[in-house]
């Protein structure tokens, strides 16, 4: 069995262009905002997805502009190294990462995906749909903060029990996630909910959002939010 490994680290790239005037690169970014400066760029050897203190709904995100070159069943592993820029992401603040079928300003919204989540608190959250199976929010028991966490997402290893004749289907049947402890080893997350991707057999893009409401009843101070991504690694089955 071969394997590709596309290995993204940011350590040296440039801001990512806009969707609308994307030149190469694996990557784009695209924002929505009124008057304010959500920005999507490389700083000190991190992707950083930026939400400033206006009172606005506002929205970055890093994908690849809706062109869905990852077959989920060549899929094998995908890591995001991640972090925030403060200890805990304010209460009108969101975010996800992972991969995903064409972009949609809400992710719940996204036909297919495999996402990581976060809200107010910092509590990581584990979700699939697939169009058919659609898990919601499942509760990891960890917290993202400022300290760099390796997630996983793995569509290879997973086993799901079939009805006869087959015994067993693995893969993206089930779906398996995992985020590194404060050792740096990854630990299973969220092992009794069956995620289930069988029922989608097309292509994903790589996908990261960081978004907010407006937020008008608290002060600025607790809007503004950064996700800071160092690395994205993805395992490929060629053979």
């Amino acid at each position: 069995m071969d394997v590709n490994i596309l290995d993204y680290v940011f350590k040296d790239a440039g801001d990512p262009p806009d969707v609308g005037s994307r030149d190469s690169g694996p990557f784009c970014q695209t924002v929505v905002k009124t008057g304010g400066s959500p920005t999507v760029k490389c700083d000190s050897g991190f992707m950083c997805l930026y939400l400033d203190t206006t009172l606005e709904n506002q929205l970055a995100c890093l994908y690849q502009g809706d062109n869905l070159s990852l077959d989920i069943d060549s899929i094998k592993l995908v890591d995001f190294w991640v972090k925030l820029a403060s200890a805990t992401v304010p209460a009108s603040v969101s975010l996800a990462f992972g991969v995903a079928s064409a972009r949609a300003n809400d992710p719940d919204s996204i036909a297919a995906h495999a996402l990581f989540r976060c809200y107010g608190n910092g509590n990581i959250f584990c979700e699939t749909d697939d169009g058919t199976n659609d898990n919601d929010d499942k509760a990891s028991g960890m917290v993202l903060g400022t300290t760099l966490l390796r997630c996983s997402i793995d569509f290879a290893s997973g086993v799901k029990t079939a009805a006869p004749p087959a015994t067993c289907v693995g893969g993206k049947g089930n779906v398996l996630f995992s985020v590194a402890n404060s050792s740096g080893l990854l630990r299973p997350v969220c092992r009794t909910t069956l995620f289930d991707m069988s029922n989608y057999s097309d292509s994903l893009q790589l996908f990261a959002q960081i978004q907010k409401g407006a937020a008008s009843s608290v002060v600025a101070a607790d809007v503004t939010a950064t996700l800071k991504i160092e690395r994205i690694r993805v395992k490929l089955q060629t053979g």
